[in-house]
């Protein structure tokens, strides 16, 4: 066995204080020759896909014991996307995604694991487990906690789900059923622990685990009460240990291009949530791949849709693993007419992706269909651009009734989520009508709130087949029906959506990929001419720090903190420092600064010395891991004489010029932190190149107009502070 990362805290001498603690907290000298294994648990005892991951904890823990390993048991938070919905607790359910990929970056980092073992079953807590795991990137296995079976209704004794209640409500509304009768569904439809029993999101993102080489086969489609969901918790341990003990595969090693390839193929086939495109965006922007909504068209076209199961479909995911589960889809549709659809690649089983669709049975030709009886002969998504989406949008086009997949409306708009169903359930949406939601997007919202309540509404109130629906926030795994989520840009950043006004008409076409408003170039320019200024819905606390720093949909809705922060740390960036040492400063021995200079009422005092390590190593991880600002430093000066030798220049990083900084910055003594993050916090990354020129430098030169003095050190604070 090789070296484990767990001998930082359990080996040599000087650790004995460290073997004290864990020797606190129940471990034995003989743990210490073993592997420390981490299970990140998301258990809640009011969440009901997460309600019984404390039993699933306490299995994994024996199992890992029973194995050879330590467990090393820790908790994330779960947000419960339904009891959260359709009211200002949506807002925080994408936004915890990143808390949660913080957290386990954390917890494993802190604490020196040898490999872990996710146990999430939620939809962000599925990504944000990964999200933390890939960054870690030591061996990690998925082991969802399982779908929930679904509910009979009380009359007919069909299968029901989450989004029978959602509907159910739309009709009472309308008349269609009785309060009585809508009591009966809520109480029928949810019948015990797991993910909701659909392919909604966190059904859809446990599936595509396995096809990513994250999980067994069976992790997806096993129901949270089948006997045989215990053994694959306890495969799942075994191979955590064992993973350890070889120190492989790792999360980098299996999320590559070829396996989102196999996962979004898979994702195409069944119809999947639409919010597997933005967990996979982001999961591939950590995974340090390049990875498009462009590429995500190019595999639906080719794959066909072969597994309609709910909310687009009758069948629920447990008709999915009677009739032999993801592995059997992925047999199905592992080559067309001689074309491979799907790339064999390593997982965490240590067999081959191939190697396990091999040993798959398909039992129902009507569940998983044949490929010369496909429901559609492409993918069950699709990536929809026109002006209304320069930057793409994203709509499930396997719920979509073919009466609507080609439509033509007038918009009638709403500025949030709770307008829209308000006017909804009021009436004042008739047939025709393309419903325009927005100022709901990542940053907009803020946090890029699902729609399952305005779409079932609508469905509910028979008007399926009448209405269209656009927004640039996005929508549950539950939702069917002619929505169009995810728009980008979004409204908060100037998007076309923000623009539109009720009448305006809408073209959506599917089949041609295309989603456009009827206005001409000179219209949409005079009306962004008129445009008031977006500013923050909410005030403090996390979701203002998340609005400040997200992107919009086509990323992934990734934090930009991420690029700005982390590359001031990897190109130590360390500002101040607590006396003037400058070749150039003219003062004849080094001094003290004068006292801080008094920003916006508060002093702010200096900061650490400065960064004398390897800064092109530093600008090369910056650049290899964030592909966005590099900033390298220049010497150190005090500002009391300061003179600035500064210039800014351009610099190409493979990346859209209208979403990112490309400078490299040579700065000469910028003496806090606070105010050189401030400036580059300026509006949605589109900064002003403002610079000062060295007087002798001929690029200087050439961009100074007037000459004179260079301006001094207040002056150009009080430029960067303008800047915001």
């Amino acid at each position: 066995m090789k070296k484990m990362t767990s001998d930082q805290i359990k080996v040599g001498v000087e650790r004995a204080p460290h073997r004290s603690l864990l020797f606190a907290a129940g471990m034995s000298r003989s743990d210490m020759k073993k592997p420390f294994i981490g299970i990140c648990n998301s258990y809640e005892s009011f969440v009901p896909g997460h309600c019984h991951l404390d039993r699933v904890g306490a299995v994994v823990r024996q199992a890992v014991i029973d194995a050879g390993g330590v467990p090393m048991e820790f908790n994330t938070i779960a947000v419960c996307d339904g009891i959260a919905m359709a009211h200002p607790g949506m807002k925080y359910s994408l936004p915890s995604r990143e808390l949660i990929a913080d957290s386990v970056e954390t917890i494993a980092r802190a604490h020196c694991f040898d490999a872990m073992i996710c146990i999430p079953n939620c939809d962000k807590i599925v990504p944000g487990m990964l999200l933390g795991a890939l960054r870690v990137n030591i061996p990690t296995i998925f082991a969802s906690g399982g779908p929930m079976a679904p509910g009979k209704h009380p009359k007919t004794g069909k299968d029901t789900d989450l989004n029978s209640v959602f509907e159910a409500v739309g009709a009472e509304n309308v008349g269609k059923i009785t309060k009585k009768e809508l009591e009966k569904v809520e109480e029928t439809s949810c019948p015990g622990c797991g993910s909701c029993s659909g392919m909604f999101t966190a059904n859809s993102m446990n599936c595509l685990y396995e096809a990513l080489g994250l999980a067994l086969p069976g992790n997806g489609t096993i129901l949270a009460v089948d006997p045989r969901r215990i053994d694959l918790w306890k495969a799942a341990a075994k191979r955590a240990v064992e993973m350890a003990k070889k120190g492989g595969p790792l999360p980098r090693e299996l999320v590559t291009r070829d396996s989102l390839d196999n996962a979004l193929t898979l994702d195409m086939a069944m119809g999947g949530s639409t919010n597997t495109v933005l967990h996979t965006l982001a999961i591939a922007r950590e995974a340090g791949v390049d990875y498009s909504l462009k590429r995500m068209n190019e595999i639906s076209a080719r794959t066909p849709y072969i597994c309609k199961l709910a909310p687009s479909g009758h069948y629920h995911v447990s008709d999915l693993d009677r009739a032999g589960g993801i592995m059997a889809i992925l047999k199905r549709i592992k080559s067309k007419k001689g074309e491979s659809l799907l790339v064999d690649a390593p997982t965490v089983s240590g067999k081959s992706l191939f190697r396990q669709i091999a040993a798959a049975k398909i039992s129902d030709d009507d569940v998983i269909r044949t490929l010369d009886n496909p429901y559609s002969a492409d993918g069950g998504l699709a990536v929809l651009w026109g002006n209304l989406a320069e930057r793409g949008a994203v709509v499930k086009k396997g719920g979509v009734a073919p009466s609507m997949m080609n439509f033509t409306g007038r918009a009638i708009c709403f500025d949030s989520q709770e307008e829209a169903c308000e006017g909804i359930l009021g009436g004042k949406v008739k047939p025709g009508h393309v419903v325009v939601i927005r100022y709901e997007g990542p940053k907009g919202g803020p946090g890029m709130q699902e729609m399952l309540a305005p779409t079932s509404y609508i469905i509910g109130a028979g008007l399926g087949e009448s209405v269209a629906l656009i927004t640039d926030g996005r929508f549950s795994g539950a939702t069917h029906g002619a929505c169009v989520g995810h728009v980008s840009p979004e409204a908060a950043e100037g998007g076309l959506i923000g623009l539109l006004k009720n009448g305006d008409e809408i073209t959506i076409d599917i089949p041609g990929r295309k989603i456009s408003a009827k206005l001409t170039k000179a219209e949409i320019a005079a009306r962004a001419k008129k445009a008031k200024k977006w500013s923050p819905r909410i005030k403090g606390g996390w979701l203002e720090r998340y609005a400040r720093f997200v992107g919009n949909a086509s990323t992934g809705a990734s934090l930009k903190t991420l690029v700005l922060a982390g590359v001031l740390a990897f190109a130590g960036v360390l500002l101040g420092a607590p006396s003037c040492t400058g070749s150039a400063c003219n003062a004849s021995a080094p001094h003290d600064f004068p006292d801080a200079p008094i920003i916006a009422g508060k002093k702010l005092p200096p900061t650490g010395p400065f960064f004398t390590g390897d800064v092109a190593a530093a600008i090369d991880e910056a650049e290899s891991r964030h592909k966005a600002v590099v900033i390298s430093l220049g010497r150190q000066m005090c500002p009391r004489c300061l003179k600035l030798y500064n210039y800014l220049e351009t610099k190409q990083l493979k990346l859209d010029p209208a979403k990112c900084i490309y400078l490299k910055l040579h700065v000469d003594n910028l003496e806090h932190r606070e105010i050189f993050m401030s400036y580059f916090e300026t509006a949605d990354n589109h900064l002003p190149y403002l610079g000062v020129h060295r007087a002798d430098d001929p690029l200087g030169k050439a961009a100074r107009s007037g000459g004179g003095d260079l301006p001094s050190y207040r002056e150009f604070l009080k430029d960067l502070l303008a800047a915001q």
